[in-house]
């Protein structure tokens, strides 16, 4: 089976974000009030190919550990979509 997949890549609670503070400092500056607690991350997309989504979850939870993440500091969250 084919499938869609997104990871999605967010710094671990307690790292320090430099760019989402720098965003958040500009954004009171432009007059958007209201806005806190911005986080900057990556999204990576690609299509995997599988025998089910068990197994690609696998594939790409191995992938997020051992090469588009540094598991010390990130968190991964993987979102999968079946291609027809």
């Amino acid at each position: 089976m084919q499938f869609e997949a997104t990871v999605e890549v967010q710094l671990k609670a307690g790292i320090a974000d430099p760019q989402g503070s720098t965003i958040e400092n500009a954004t009171l500056k432009l007059g958007f009030n209201g806005i806190e607690n911005v986080r900057v991350g990556k999204s990576i997309r690609f299509a995997i190919t599988a025998d089910d989504e068990v197994k690609a979850k696998e594939i790409i939870q191995d992938l997020c550990d051992k090469f588009l993440t540094n598991p010390v500091i990130e968190n991964a969250t993987i979102h999968l979509q079946g291609v027809e």
